[in-house]
Order: structure tokens, then C-alpha cells, then sequence
């Protein structure tokens, strides 16, 4: 039995194969639920991906997960937060959407610029339950201009401390093992062969 990711997004469907190896995974164009669009109008991260993982459960037939992430920057009170994706204008791309950041964190010093990725991840059956859930969390803090071209989403300008670069400049295989998709992914794999063992496949 295949897992719908619910995500059009490449790079988090590739994070997904990498971490949960074993099962075969599918994104909503292998499902042709490319055009189903699922409103995220949540309050917290949690809301948007239980309210993702059921639309497209139901509407695959099949386990589906779904995750809602951002970043919660201090200084800014904790936006972008859910609306991370919509940040500023829909015209906008993940560049611009950095630079639209740093804008807002002008004259802010480095030593106010905390802030965090966070996760959380929903997996769910057609029928709504059982649930399968888990969070991540990456800390860091916001650069005072872009550095690197991996990556997506806010990636060029969140610093990680312990390592001097920013998540733009590591490897695939350091931001699956540190990101907070990748913790996430993590704490989640075990439950869901639990819970869910026809998803493994047979050897």
C-alpha cells in the first residue's frame, strides 16, 4: 500500500523518501490530486496538517500524511508561523519572501534575531483515524542577508549556530538529520510502522 505526502513540493517529498525508507511513497501528482487544493487557514501548524492528512486520505483512498511547518521569528513575534507559505504578497517567490524578512528585521541586532523552524506531521487513514502525529524543532537565527542556494523556503537566511552556515549551505543528508521535518520524520517512523504496518513492503 503506497503513503500520499501531501505536498506538491519536491523537496519535501524527497526529504520524505530519504527518511522513510522501506515504504513506497507517493506525492499528489502520482495520485492525480494535483488540483486539489485544501485550505490552510488553521490556527496552529497542528490544525493545518490534520486538516490536510484527512482531505487527502479520503480523496486518495489510502494513508496519507501531511505536515504544516514554518518559521517563528522572535523579534516579529512569532510571524511568519502558519502563514509562512503566504508570507507578504501571492506573487512572491521563496527569494522574495526572504528578502521581504530581512526587510521586517532591519536594525535588528544579531542577538535579537532568534528563531525556529517547526513541524508537525498528521498521518491518517481514510477513515480519520487512527491518528499518527509528531513535531520537530530547529533552532537558529535569522542572517542579515541570503547565503547559499539549497534548499527552499526561508533556508538562505536561517543561521545554524553550531555550524556557521546556514540551512542553504549544508548537505541533503546534514539538513534531513538536523531540520525539523527531519526530527519530525524521525519520531514519526517507528509509531507508523506500528500503526500502520501494511505500508511496509514485503522484502
Amino acid at each position: 500500500m503506497p503513503l500520499l505526502v501531501a505536498t506538491s513540493n519536491p523537496g519535501k517529498l524527497a526529504e520524505f523518501r530519504h527518511l522513510l525508507t522501506g515504504i513506497h511513497i507517493v506525492g499528489l501528482s502520482d495520485m492525480g490530486l494535483s488540483d486539489l487544493q485544501v485550505d490552510e487557514h488553521g490556527e496552529t501548524f497542528r490544525d493545518n496538517a490534520l486538516h490536510k492528512a484527512q482531505v487527502y486520505a479520503q480523496a486518495a483512498n489510502c494513508i496519507a500524511i501531511a505536515d504544516d511547518s514554518g518559521l517563528e521569528v522572535d523579534a516579529l513575534g512569532g510571524a511568519p508561523g502558519v502563514h509562512s507559505a503566504r508570507f507578504g504578497t501571492a506573487d512572491l517567490d521563496d527569494t522574495g519572501r526572504c528578502q521581504l524578512l530581512l526587510e521586517r528585521l532591519q536594525g535588528v541586532p544579531d542577538a535579537d534575531r532568534s528563531a525556529r523552524f517547526r513541524c508537525h506531521l498528521v498521518a491518517c487513514p481514510p477513515e480519520g483515524h487512527p491518528l499518527v502525529e509528531s513535531d520537530g524543532v530547529c533552532e537558529g537565527r535569522i542572517m542579515q542577508q541570503l547565503h547559499g542556494s539549497g534548499g527552499f523556503g526561508f533556508d538562505p537566511v536561517f543561521l545554524l549556530p553550531d555550524l556557521g552556515s546556514t540551512m542553504a549551505q549544508i548537505s541533503a543528508a546534514e539538513k534531513n538529520q538536523i531540520s525539523h521535518r527531519g526530527r519530525a520524520i524521525g519520531r514519526l517512523r517507528s509509531p507508523l510502522h506500528t500503526t500502520f504496518p501494511e505500508l511496509l513492503r514485503s522484502r
